[in-house]
């Protein structure tokens, strides 16, 4: 099964919460108007939050990531990244 890498940069996020309603089980607007990405792991070196996913989030996770209008969400194909 195809993997995938969801980067998620919290600094740009200012709190609309597309995200939130489209994938409530990873998403979630906090008090602060921050997204938190439940599940994911800062990485020191990216500076940002990543996890892992595969094809079965995949089509929530894009919805969430195309409505973001600062476009604080990435989603990378793990086997492109790779070349």
């Amino acid at each position: 099964m195809r993997k995938y890498i969801v980067q998620y940069n919290r600094k740009k996020c200012i709190g609309v919460g597309v995200c939130e309603a489209v994938n409530p089980e990873r998403w979630s607007v906090s008090e602060t108007r921050k997204a938190d990405f439940r599940g994911a792991v800062f990485n020191e070196q990216t500076q940002l939050f990543e996890l892992e996913i595969n094809q079965n989030e995949l089509d929530r996770m894009q919805i969430a990531a195309d409505g973001c209008p600062k476009h604080a969400i990435q989603i990378i194909d793990k086997e492109a990244w790779k070349k």
